[in-house]
């Protein structure tokens, strides 16, 4: 069952309708992917890829993926098609699509405490935000998501009237354990709907007010935020005995169990907005680092284009073309671990960081150890869509 949860009144109700929905799910499909390179420079950037670092960023990153497949089988369900191979996120980003937490600042970054503070601020539950942080219209990412399940909810014989119909896309991944949601006799799309918001807001916060473990229902898994925060605190999530509830101020009394080790990180330079042009005119090699940087971004490219083919193309073809997804995926993790990240930056160019960067100088500073060797890191461009559009809130309708 569907737990309750507070309303969110930023579009009128009126407005909010079929049409709304649907974009919002886009919008939702833009918000889970924003995820997706933040975490995987920082999971790159470990010189060992086999470490409990290593393996609990790329459970949250797995997650993410699936938060996506679902959300672009709601916008298929729903008559829409998924636009994946035009999504475009742009860092440094300020907030995440639809206007989701306007007050975070995040880079593409190698693991550090700072950037584990940005991913659990990404992921946060509200209950642990500031009460400054609360006054946001979406504050958080489940808050963006209950405005979606308050407007399904609104509209729930429009909602399955939609799915009655059906539309042009396809719906992956049911034989991958993804959720879908084509017409089955005996099921309310509505709650099947509902049920995967859940899963979403669930996996990534936690259960609701106090907690950030997942319910029953999914096995009291610790949420991404609780994931996040074991490596920032550098031990194992164990809650106190006779202790549920947690909060800002005693959080560090549910983070003392088996100790994690600190990896080995390569200390990349966090990527400014002109993803490295200005420092590629000043490095002797730029030419060849920056064929190194463009197949990372035809293979991001590529990737984009064959997930959009999964949800866009011949029903047939979709596995496969899910199957190139990963096969790009592949391809990003070598390029980026054995070729662009052992490429250093020049020392007479980080010297000259605050001259070529100043208005983002403060920002590359506090995500990249200056007094050490800096090498380069991916960026993410994918090079078929247009250029990236700032975060656009859900209640423009």
């Amino acid at each position: 069952m569907t737990r309750a949860r507070r309303r969110i009144r930023t579009t009128p109700a009126e407005l909010r309708d079929l049409s709304w929905i649907r974009g919002a799910l886009q919008t939702a499909v833009a918000l889970e992917h924003s995820t997706m390179p933040l975490y995987c420079a920082a999971m790159y950037s470990l010189e060992v890829q086999n470490y409990p670092s290593y393996n609990i960023i790329r459970s949250v990153l797995m997650e993410e993926m699936v938060h996506m497949a679902i959300v672009g089988n709601m916008v298929a369900a729903l008559g829409g098609s998924p636009n994946i191979k035009g999504l475009a996120p742009a860092y440094p980003a300020t907030g995440l699509p639809g206007g989701v937490a306007p007050d975070l600042r995040v880079p593409l970054a190698k693991l550090s405490p700072r950037s584990l503070e940005n991913f659990m601020r990404l992921e946060a539950p509200a209950f642990m935000l500031t009460e400054e942080q609360r006054k946001a219209p979406y504050p958080t990412v489940g808050s963006f998501y209950d405005a979606i399940r308050e407007a399904i909810t609104d509209n729930a014989d429009l909602v399955r009237a939609a799915v009655e119909k059906g539309g042009p896309a396809n719906q992956v991944g049911g034989n991958l354990g993804y959720l879908t949601f084509e017409p089955e006799e005996g099921t309310d799309p509505v709650e099947k709907f509902l049920h995967g918001l859940d899963i979403i807001t669930e996996q990534g916060e936690g259960e609701g007010e106090d907690t950030i473990e997942a319910s029953a229902a999914f096995q009291k898994e610790g949420s991404h935020y609780a994931r996040f925060a074991e490596l920032r605190y550098g031990r194992r999530y164990l809650a106190p005995e006779g202790v549920r509830e947690v909060s800002r101020e005693n959080e560090a009394e549910f983070f003392r169990g088996e100790e994690i080790a600190w990896p080995v990180i390569i200390n990349t330079l966090a990527v400014p907005s002109d993803g490295y042009e200005a420092i590629l005119e000043l490095d002797p090699d730029g030419p060849d680092v920056r064929k190194e940087l463009e197949g990372f971004d035809n293979a991001y490219t590529e990737m984009m284009a064959a997930l959009d083919r999964s949800w866009n193309g011949p029903a047939e073809t979709w596995w496969p073309s899910l199957g190139a997804a990963v096969t790009q995926m592949d391809q990003m993790r070598v390029r980026s671990c054995f070729n662009i990240m052992r490429l250093r930056v020049p020392d007479s160019v980080v010297a000259r960081l605050a001259e070529i960067y100043p208005e983002e100088f403060t920002l590359l500073s506090r995500h990249t150890d200056l007094s050490e060797p800096v090498y380069y890191g991916p960026r993410f461009i994918n090079t078929q869509a247009g250029p990236a559009a700032p975060a656009r809130s859900a209640s423009a309708g």
